[in-house]
């Protein structure tokens, strides 16, 4: 029976531990510079949203994309109030409803509008404004499914969010193009239903994730010299 080289024993050692430490080493330094590169991303996005809703406001188009979501937009109509929809909101001014309006446009497209909140004694009893108006406000994606853990339901008219294709089929809403507009505050403010409480916040924690990534990283580049710097020392003794 021939004894083991404890020579063998520890350079296999060195060597599994050099690979375990690059792989874990280039994997952390790669999740780093990708949050780098979403932290330029997220602050470019939150200049080009502020830019958006600060602007003068542009003719609701036909259709949407993630390029146009906040953007200030301007649609004339006439409000179908007997087809509103109220959605379970949390808001500053408390938990209530945002009324969801359908606004009858003169080429036949339904747009709908968030006219804002109005809280839960208030449901049936804000204003209701007749005839030609003009809506201004921001655009925003549909917001498909439910809320968290609460699906819409339709049928029972439970809503927990502006779901505009299941909004239109539940009210036989005709061409109704596929976002919906939160209007601008009215030129009274506590007229309900109050509109301009749209929360524009964009979580932005990439700097923290990124420097989390490196100082990993850094670890463990300073595990991996101090245990070869202790098995070069074992090796002399």
């Amino acid at each position: 029976m021939t004894e083991a080289n404890p020579r063998h024993g520890r350079a296999g050692f060195a060597i599994g531990l050099t690979l375990i430490a690059a792989v874990l080493f280039t994997t952390l330094c790669t999740l780093g510079v990708w949050q780098v590169e979403r932290l330029a991303w997220k602050r470019d996005l939150i200049v080009r949203v502020a830019v958006r809703i600060h602007a003068p406001p542009v003719p609701a188009p036909a259709i949407a994309t993630k390029s146009d979501e906040y953007r200030r937009v301007a649609a004339t109509g006439t409000f179908l109030h007997d087809r509103a929809t109220l959605v379970q909101a949390s808001t500053v001014r408390g938990p209530g409803f945002w009324v969801l309006t359908p606004l009858r446009r003169a080429d036949g497209t339904t747009l709908l509008i968030n006219r804002g909140f109005v809280p839960p004694d208030a449901r049936t009893s804000y204003t209701r404004p007749t005839g030609q108006v003009r809506i201004t406000g921001l655009l925003r994606l549909t917001e498909p499914g439910g809320g968290f853990l609460r699906d819409n339901d339709p049928a029972a008219d439970r809503w927990y969010s502006r779901d505009v294709a299941a909004t239109a089929a539940a009210r036989a809403l005709p061409a109704t193009l596929p976002y919906f507009i939160d209007a601008d505050a009215g030129a009274q403010p506590d007229a309900l239903p109050i509109g301009g409480l749209t929360v524009v916040q964009f979580p932005n924690n990439h700097l923290v994730y990124a420097i989390t990534w490196f100082a990993l990283a850094a670890m463990v580049a300073g595990a991996y010299i101090f245990v070869m710097r202790q098995s070069g020392k074992d090796r002399r003794a």
